[in-house]
């Protein structure tokens, strides 16, 4: 985070900053529904014994559920309103995403525009309703069968708890949801990754505090504290370095004669980015992994055979979790840079406008080519997100340390700081033009 933060205060004009009154009211929106989110995950879901809850918890929290918690900044553990948090939300994105790519009719409400974008839209947030329904239902028929030594973690259970607490729950969901998208829209930053980084952050400090006491009973040794402090800022910095590495194809124009005037035969860049997909990958792949686990985990070793077996399985470590991850990881990756760059579309625009690639013949061959390098790129930035994500876990499931240091949590928070700080870099550049033009109509005014 501390090269992040150098390059914030480096590239940042401060004095602008001060003058921009626009993206000032964009932060402090941004600032105040974060806070909003974190008030949320305090208020509990009606019919509950907190201490019963997190005696239960405290056993279950070693695997699939213990990051379910960190995403959701804790609210699952505390099983608030917003326990479910955006989880759903991400779940029927992948699958619209994925529907568009094999049916004709979303793939051709893709091409309609802004309409059809917002037809798709609405069919999302029906989606995470039905998702959020189906996964409610499940926790709260897994909460009716939890109890610890306090007692059961159900006071009244029955019918109407189970109608309150999927009510509740899904509320709380279609709320998070709404707000992300007014982070995105009148905020700054992507609302949805927002929520996710603010829940991780958070719980930073708790997880620094439950470290250092590990040490000093003597769970972690002082050696292994200081190795897994070097080891997070060399990811940090591993992350910054591969985010920001670009390949970057030369596109040649031909000169061309406008009048008695010679124009083009300039060249540029077309720069591919290494991790096309970003961060995407491995929140896809979470969310995924969590949306079966999530009733399994909270039966608490009471439902079937099979279920407590997988499970046992899908424990944190576990080669078959491990397998499973790499492979949604790479899976998505792949899938998620497919659809945001198109080699046929980037080759045709290049044609028309009279570019092509040094060396290629422009159509079908400089497409082929495009793919080519794509496919080059993204096999190294899946293998990249798959170590970043994989080898802390390692590491989590040998030693037990807090999921916060793992290498998901370390991807999230460090991508959304630097796409956040992209964004601020933007808006202060595009109020400097402002008041370079205003400048200009009132030197022409006075002449």
């Amino acid at each position: 985070m501390a090269s992040v933060a150098e390059q914030l205060a480096s590239n940042l004009n401060f004095g602008a900053f001060a003058k921009a009154t626009e993206l000032k009211k964009r932060i402090w929106f941004t600032l105040g529904a974060l806070i909003i989110y974190r008030l949320g995950t305090y208020i509990p879901t009606p019919g509950i014994d907190p201490e019963a809850l997190k005696e239960v918890f405290s056993q279950q929290a070693g695997g699939i559920l213990g990051m379910f918690d960190m995403f959701a900044g804790g609210a699952l553990s505390r099983m608030t309103i917003f326990a479910l948090n955006i989880m759903p939300y991400i779940s029927a994105s992948i699958i619209m995403q994925l529907m568009s790519a094999v049916s004709p009719q979303l793939e051709a409400l893709k091409k309609e525009g802004e309409a059809g974008r917002k037809k798709i839209n609405q069919y999302t947030r029906y989606g995470t309703v039905f998702l959020a329904a189906i996964q409610a239902y499940g926790i709260s028929v897994g909460l009716e069968g939890m109890s610890g030594a306090s007692g059961s973690a159900v006071l009244d259970p029955g019918y109407f708890f189970r109608l309150t607490t999927v009510i509740t729950l899904v509320g709380g969901t279609i709320f998070l949801m709404w707000l992300g998208e007014q982070i995105t829209q009148r905020g700054i930053g992507n609302g949805i990754s927002l929520i996710i980084f603010a829940g991780i952050v958070a719980n930073l400090p708790t997880a620094l505090a439950s470290t250092l006491e590990l040490g000093r009973t003597g769970a972690i040794s002082t050696l292994l504290i200081l190795v897994l402090i070097v080891l997070v800022a060399a990811v940090i910095a591993f992350i910054v370095f591969i985010e920001r590495s670009q390949r970057r194809i030369v596109i040649q124009y031909p000169k061309r004669q406008v009048g008695n005037k010679m124009l083009g035969g300039e060249s540029s860049h077309l720069p591919l980015k290494l991790n096309v997909s970003g961060v995407i990958p491995p929140i896809f792949a979470s969310s995924l992994l969590l949306l079966p686990m999530t009733v399994a985990g909270f039966s608490a070793g009471q439902g079937p055979d099979w279920m407590i077996a997988f499970t046992s399985y899908l424990g944190r470590g576990q080669p078959l979790y491990l397998f499973i991850y790499i492979s949604l990881i790479v899976f998505f990756a792949f899938f998620y840079t497919a659809i945001v760059f198109n080699p046929v579309d980037t080759a045709d625009n290049l044609k028309r406008n009279g570019g092509f690639v040094p060396g290629i013949r422009p159509g079908a061959n400089t497409a082929e080519y495009l793919d080519y390098v794509l496919t080059r790129l993204t096999v190294v930035g899946a293998a990249y997100l798959a170590a970043v994500c994989i080898l802390p876990e390692l590491l989590i499931s040998q030693y037990a340390v807090p999921f916060y240091f793992g290498g998901t949590s370390l991807l999230i928070v460090v991508t959304v700081t630097m796409d956040t700080v992209t964004q601020i870099q933007s808006h202060l550049l595009a109020h400097q033009y402002e008041g370079l033009i205003k400048s200009a109509k009132l030197r022409q005014k006075r002449q």
